[in-house]
């Protein structure tokens, strides 16, 4: 998917007339190609809906929806924050944001569910909970998502860093130990971050078990990983739609959670204390307070 336009490319001089339109049509504007239909792009182009559906063919896909589909793939890592917002201004009514934005949301958590591979989610589980320590790497808009794992991970294990850095140099200091018997946990979604690869790259090499919370099979961060949780993201505007990877993540911590009940409930008790000692929770009580003075 990710070679798409390199595939046009090399094969361009092979196509006939109609394909050579169509292909210099996609190579140069793929990012607006991938939201046309078959027969707009041919109209686009001057050739019939037909001979872009046999084009589609022609490069190794089973019909147009399907070479469309590998086009946004393609898009969702290429695309400026400038150019995805030229496209989401074509894609989403203004009028009806809220809707839209929900519906598609909603339709990432339904592709994910189905994909789901379970077999190898509790797998990571289970490497999760035999490590030694745990890292947990995120950067740019992943890294409120690893923020939220780290948060929740600190209250299970005893060993947990989170490492979110402004440079790759920072960050291979941090998981600079990482080595037989941790986890390292790297979460990405397109644009990919580089610092994020190279150090789950850094990682396996010094023989740490390395666990990618990406979108799919091509990313980067699959592609160095030992495992792999794979979950919808998309593009709403210049913003990266993340709830998907948020429910993914919402799992995880659930089911690792479930397996160490014990330690949880007596972490919890002991921090139920704390707060309420510190007053960290509005309990509700300032009124009856108040009305006692």
């Amino acid at each position: 998917m990710d070679n798409l336009i390199d595939k046009l490319k090399e094969r361009y001089p092979t196509f006939s007339k109609g394909q050579k339109l169509i292909a210099r049509y996609i190579i140069e504007h793929y990012d607006k190609a991938a939201f046309l239909t078959a027969a707009k792009l041919g109209e686009e182009v001057g050739v019939s809906e037909s001979t872009v559906v046999r084009f589609a063919i022609e490069v190794g896909y089973d019909g147009y929806p399907k070479l469309q589909k590998a086009l946004r793939e393609v898009i969702k890592s290429k695309l400026t924050s400038t150019q995805r917002l030229a496209v989401s201004s074509n894609r989403i009514d203004s009028q009806s944001v809220l809707k839209t934005v929900l519906q598609s949301d909603m339709n990432k958590i339904r592709l994910t569910m189905e994909e789901a591979d379970s077999e190898n989610f509790n797998a990571i589980v289970e490497e999760i909970l035999k490590a030694k320590k745990i890292y947990i790497l995120g950067v740019r808009s992943s890294a409120a998502l690893a923020s939220f794992l780290g948060f929740y991970f600190n209250l299970i294990f005893p060993n947990v860093r989170l490492v979110h850095t402004t440079s790759v140099s920072e960050m291979f200091e941090q998981i600079v130990n990482a080595g037989e018997g941790d986890v390292v946990i790297g979460i990405s979604f397109p644009r990919y971050s580089k610092r994020t690869s190279k150090s789950m790259e850094f990682a396996r090499k010094q023989g740490a078990t390395v666990i990618a919370i990406t979108d799919n099979e091509t990313s980067p961060l699959a592609k160095c990983s030992h495992y792999s949780l794979f979950a919808r993201s998309d593009m709403a505007s210049f913003v990266d739609s993340l709830v998907a990877p948020l429910s993914v993540i919402n799992a995880l911590i659930v089911a690792i959670g479930l397996k160490r009940k014990d330690t949880i409930h007596n972490t919890f008790e002991k921090l139920e204390l704390l707060w309420d000692e510190y007053e960290v929770y509005d309990k509700g009580d300032s009124h009856s307070k108040l009305g006692k003075d």
